[in-house]
This record gives C-alpha cells, structure tokens and sequence, in this order.
C-alpha cells in the first residue's frame, strides 16, 4: 500500500482497538473500488477472504450497486492517492467492514464474510 509508517501504526492501532488479528495488505494485491462513487458518503469498506490476487476489500461510497462494472480492480498501493480515510483500516480480517462519513465511524465484523 506504500502506506508510511505512521499508516502501518495505526492500521495495528485499529486492529488493537477493535479486537482483530494484524492481517496487512500486500500493496501489489488488487482491491475492488468503485472509484466513481468515492465523494459520496458513506464510504463503505468489507473484506472478505483473499483470493486471485486480492485482498479482499471491496471499497464504494453511497449505496452498492450489484451491476457487474461497479467495481474496478486497484492496486491496493494507490489507496493512499484514491481513499486515505479507508487505509488506517486495511489491515483488519476478512469479515470487517467500515462505514465512515463525517464525525461518524462503524467498525463492524461479519464471521460469514470471513469464511466465504
């Protein structure tokens, strides 16, 4: 993710908070995003189990949209340039999800997500 040093501490920070295992992104791994949507809010963020080269985390902001170009495949590295508010949680498990808007944050986790 390219993610300085103060990024790497607060994704352990967060993990720390939230009571999750340290599981760091491979910044050559592929995330979905749905940059189109990424100034509506609220940004949201889930990781489900890494395959095929990803991490797992599908990012969008506003509503999902389940058409089938929704999601554009990023190098999760330029997640800094595209959504740094989403990079201090990236090192959550599989089975988290985030929802942030402004002075509003839910940090939450899915044990279906994670299995499957």
């Amino acid at each position: 993710m390219d993610a300085s040093e103060g990024a790497i501490a607060e994704q352990i920070s967060n993990c720390q908070r939230f009571g999750s295992e340290v599981v760091p992104v491979d910044p050559d791994s592929k995330v979905g995003i749905a940059l189109a949507t990424l100034d509506q809010v609220p940004l949201n963020a889930i990781r489900h189990l890494a395959k095929d080269g990803t991490c797992g985390w599908y990012i969008w902001g506003g509503d999902y949209s389940p058409e089938p170009d929704f999601f554009q495949a990023l190098h999760a590295k330029h997640l800094l340039k595209y959504c740094p508010s989403i990079v201090p949680y990236m090192a959550l498990t599989p089975g988290w999800g985030v929802v942030l808007a402004p002075d509003y944050e839910d940090v939450w986790f899915d044990e279906t997500r994670a299995t499957s």
